[in-house]
């Protein structure tokens, strides 16, 4: 059968034969034993639904053991045969070409070279899901190789409701992710919805088909430590990172640490993903002694060395020991998936990494005491360093959320703030969010590697043209970004799809797109397929990271990125993604995001000029009502570009009035 053959087939009508567990996959953990006996015939029920009745027997067997094994219904037996990857769009079967550019990125997604957990079709951050499982997969792939420009497909939460009549300015699909009632948001209340199959975790790329590998998380990295080093005033080289997680963001720190030109330390248990990431090339080093850690350390900040070590161990350990021999740590985070504290995103120190596995699994219970004393450890640890001069910022991976919750200490003094700012807080909310800069980013639909050279020539022609009169609040990001575009290539930072990131504000992003758009109508490159990451201006409400720095009472809020969401549906968007969860937990935060196929047509230009001024002004708007500097002045900007574009602005309270 032939990849497009078996792309339209869907689920087969004819059982394919079991395939054995491949243990040289990366796989998630054992999820925790959560459901009752009839929830876990409830969960057989909703599984053997996507099944023909004469099938039933036989498969009930082979998912009950999924189930009991690994704590969720994966199917792997439907597992494709073709190659997992993203292909050039032409090799797509179909009636539009929209769907295809759908299957594109939702193939990138579960690459093996860019997934975390392939075969748990988890794409990031230990629970970012695409689907729940592979009968999904097929399902969705199916109606996209059928769907015409006048269909809409909505997916609930990784399972394909099916095609709806439309038109052909409606979103080609509409993404939801655990949706659920907010009093039932509690992470075991995810566990257990998730074990029956009826909703998912998305985190933000993952289930909205727009994740292209590490390099999205590089580009913010790169950027939060560059100005993490101008905050100390200092020079990164020379300077001593220190973090921890290689596993749902890949090599981003240690990779961003080099960009960047200092000395990066990222500890990691996972022996695999770590070997992995050396592999792959996203750290220089990798070192299983502590003591020989601090020596090589000790020497790379004697010699000035720009290199990144993946320490294999727990970060604890090298916090404690850093502060025992007296090393200086001049910026300091924690990567962690630390939104899925106790199913596996974050490992209790002193216990190996395979024993805290079965722990996890077998005694849930001691294994949360094991976590929440090790972020206390970690907490300590952490403090001793900033007394001496480290600036420790939280990554947004609910790292100080999940270490207060355990009694750390990491409470400010008024005892509603954390003691470290989020960098969200401190760095890219003031110096990009609130002047709509944000994560950009465009994938070739040919997979061709010279489209995506001559993409960025042509954004950093666009931004260089812009940066001879941007004012001068906004010059060090359009800086910051020529740079980087400029260093794409050699960096090599494609895994996966050809794509690359930038951080643009509504201006550039429109720009870039319109000069995309007219590349491909002259025949220069082929489709190409916007999009950017929900981590942005106004995709997400999330009270500890993306709107950590709203200090109106507003945080808490979720306007936003609802309204983000549905004015991109109705101004152009392909497709659209709402989703409880994302990278600091479930609960916690709701977050949006888009993609959009530029295709060469007038049809496409009207579209993207109309979309991503919203999708960015959306969220200054907000930001500038918060009475945020930043804001106020790039949407006042906005205005002045804009003659329809009339925006609600803050008066100001003088402060001897609050003093009564």
């Amino acid at each position: 059968m032939t990849f497009q053959e078996e792309i339209k087939q869907g689920i087969p009508t004819i059982l394919p034969q079991p395939k054995p567990y491949e243990a040289d996959i990366n796989h998630a953990p054992k999820r925790k034993e959560i459901l009752s006996a009839e929830e876990k015939k409830l969960a057989l029920r909703n599984a053997l639904r996507y099944f023909e009745p004469k099938h039933h027997a036989e498969l009930i067997k082979e998912f009950s053991e999924e189930l009991e094994t690994y704590g969720r219904i994966y199917m792997y037996r439907f597992r494709p045969e073709y190659e997992m990857c993203a292909r050039p769009i032409n090799e797509y079967p179909g009636k539009c070409e929209q769907a295809k550019a759908i299957m594109l990125m939702i193939q990138n997604n579960l690459d093996y070279a860019v997934a975390q957990h392939p075969h748990e079709l988890i794409t990031y951050g230990g629970n970012g899901a695409v689907f729940q499982n592979w009968a999904q997969y097929l399902l969705t792939i199916q109606y996209l190789s059928e769907m015409t420009d006048e269909q809409t497909l909505t997916m609930y939460s990784g399972h394909p409701m099916g095609l709806f009549p439309s038109h052909k300015e409606a979103p080609r699909v509409v993404v939801t992710n655990g949706m659920v009632i907010p009093n039932y948001s509690k992470p075991d209340d995810w566990e257990k919805m998730n074990a029956l199959g009826v909703s998912q975790y998305g985190q933000m790329t993952a289930g909205s088909y727009m994740y292209i590998g590490p390099q999205g998380i590089v580009h913010g990295t790169t950027i939060t430590v560059l100005n993490g080093f101008r905050k100390i005033k200092r020079s990164p080289k020379g300077g001593l990172f220190v973090t921890s997680g290689l596993g749902g963001m890949s090599g981003a720190q240690p990779k961003a640490g080099n960009i960047a030109g200092c000395i990066t330390v990222c500890a990691e248990v996972n022996p695999k993903i770590t070997h992995i990431r050396h592999s792959q090339g996203w750290i220089n080093e990798v070192i299983e002694n502590i003591d020989e850690l601090v020596q090589r350390v000790t020497l790379a900040k004697a010699n000035k060395e720009i290199v990144s070590i993946g320490y294999l161990g727990n970060v604890v350990d090298v916090w404690e020991k850093f502060d025992d021999k007296n090393i200086h740590v001049d910026l300091g985070s924690d990567q962690t998936s630390l939104h899925n504290p106790w199913a596996g995103g974050y490992y209790p120190a002193d216990i190996s990494f395979e024993e805290a596995n079965e722990m996890m699994a077998d005694n849930p219970d001691l294994f949360k005491i094991k976590v929440q004393e090790t972020l206390r450890r970690h907490s300590t640890a952490i403090n001793k360093h900033t007394a001496k001069g480290t600036y420790f910022f939280d990554y947004g991976n609910a790292f100080l959320l999940e270490a207060s919750r355990a009694g750390a200490d990491v409470m400010a003094e008024n005892h509603i703030d954390f003691k470290y700012p989020s960098y969200v807080q401190d760095i890219m909310g003031p110096m990009c969010f609130d002047y709509g800069f944000g994560p950009f980013r465009w994938v070739c639909a040919s997979g061709n590697p010279e489209d995506l050279a001559k993409t960025d020539l042509i954004a950093c022609q666009v931004l260089e043209e812009m940066a001879k009169t941007a004012p001068e609040e906004i010059q060090q990001q359009m800086q910051d970004n020529i740079h980087w575009i400029k260093g794409a290539q050699e960096n090599k930072l494609v895994v996966g799809s050809q794509a690359r990131i930038l951080y643009a504000d509504a201006e550039g992003r429109v720009k870039i797109a319109e000069a995309f758009n007219q590349a491909i109508a002259k025949g220069e490159i082929g489709i190409i397929i916007l999009g950017r990451d929900h981590h942005d201006v106004s995709g997400t409400d999330s009270p500890y990271r993306e709107t950590s720095n709203i200090y109106d009472g507003s945080r808490f809020t979720a306007d936003m990125a609802i309204q983000n969401v549905i004015g991109d549906s109705f101004r152009g968007a392909t497709w659209v993604s709402i989703h409880n969860g994302g990278g600091v937990g479930w609960g916690e935060v709701i977050n949006g995001g888009f993609g959009m196929v530029l295709d060469g047509t007038k049809e496409a230009s009207r579209r993207l000029e109309a979309m991503l001024f919203w999708d960015v002004n959306n969220g200054i708007s907000r930001r500038s009502w918060a009475r945020n500097d930043g804001a106020i002045f790039a949407i006042k900007r906005a205005m002045e570009a804009q003659p329809l574009l009339k925006v609600t602005l803050p008066n100001r309270v003088a402060d001897n009035l609050l003093d009564f």
